[in-house]
């Protein structure tokens, strides 16, 4: 087993995705208009060149992709991904739970935000080139002597004023709550005093909560696609929750918090009594996640 802080396991597989059945989908004509539409942006982002990186671009493309795929949006909780006036400038760190290769486009269609991806997304088929030209910071999350180095360079993004969407968890899970939140990121935080912004993503087909756009275990990124693309009524929603100042934290504490927030779920005593002795967190547009919820 790898003990690289970095190394993520899930034991979501495709099985966890067989589940969602074959049913509400489209046919075949509309999949395939669909596959031209998609295929269409793509090219239209590729004569982009470097505008593709420049905010409204990117975010206009990222719609237009997610749009293309048949796939609405839902936005719930905090008005923006970052934090507006932030304090002294820095951008804000924003953490959410990973599903799909679709979590990114709906994140970035959403708001245009540099995202911080493992180093195989920027290999993928369809999307990997759209990424890279998008900006994308990849790192190797099994090159643990890398972690310093990347862990400064995000901090010096944040300290620039650039905010960054970063996958704690480290893997794709098939659904809400996933795994633990690997904490390093989070000292990319700490060292910046940029405030952190967790984010939920869930998927659900005609109201109903569903594991379909998952790409988890041995399933393969065009699998995942072809079921997105021939899913009928598929919607991600996109919670933004109260930020979290880092004032008072340590990347453990801070990353406990980030987690309930996402999950829902309760925060641990040790987090919380921690946080507590170094005393109270705030920050100019950011406050603390209290244990009850957001």
């Amino acid at each position: 087993m790898n003990s690289s802080p970095w190394a993520a396991y899930s034991p979501c597989s495709e099985e966890c995705v067989a589940a969602t059945g074959t049913g509400v989908r489209v046919g075949r004509a509309a999949a395939v208009r669909r596959y031209a539409a998609f295929a269409a942006t793509l090219a239209g982002a590729a004569a982009a060149g470097r505008r593709l990186a420049e905010g409204a671009e990117l975010r206009r493309t990222a719609a237009r992709l997610v749009a293309d795929l048949g796939v609405g949006v839902v936005r719930a909780g905090a008005p923006t991904l970052t934090v507006p006036g932030g304090a002294q400038g820095v951008g804000t760190l924003v953490v959410a739970n990973h599903i799909s290769w679709l979590d990114a486009l709906a994140l970035l269609a959403v708001e245009p935000v540099t995202l911080l991806a493992k180093r195989e997304v920027g290999h993928w088929p369809v999307v990997g080139g759209l990424v890279r030209r998008a900006g994308t910071r990849f790192i190797d999350r099994d090159g643990f002597r890398q972690l310093p180095g990347t862990v400064q360079e995000l901090a010096e993004l944040l300290r620039s004023g650039e905010s960054v969407i970063v996958f704690p968890e480290g893997t794709t899970w098939c659904s809400v709550p996933g795994g633990p939140f690997r904490r390093a990121t989070f000292q990319a935080a700490l060292d910046a005093g940029a405030p952190v912004r967790p984010v939920t993503l869930s998927y659900a087909r005609r109201g109903v909560p569903t594991p379909l756009p998952a790409f988890v275990g041995e399933g393969t990124f065009l699998a995942s696609f072809r079921r997105v693309a021939a899913a009928r009524g598929l919607t991600v929603r996109i919670t933004a929750h109260p930020a979290l100042a880092p004032a008072g934290h340590d990347r453990r504490s801070l990353a406990a918090l980030a987690h309930a927030a996402v999950t829902g779920t309760a925060v641990t005593g040790a987090a919380v009594t921690g946080a507590a002795e170094r005393g109270p967190a705030t920050a100019h547009g950011a406050h603390r996640f209290s244990p009850s919820g957001p």
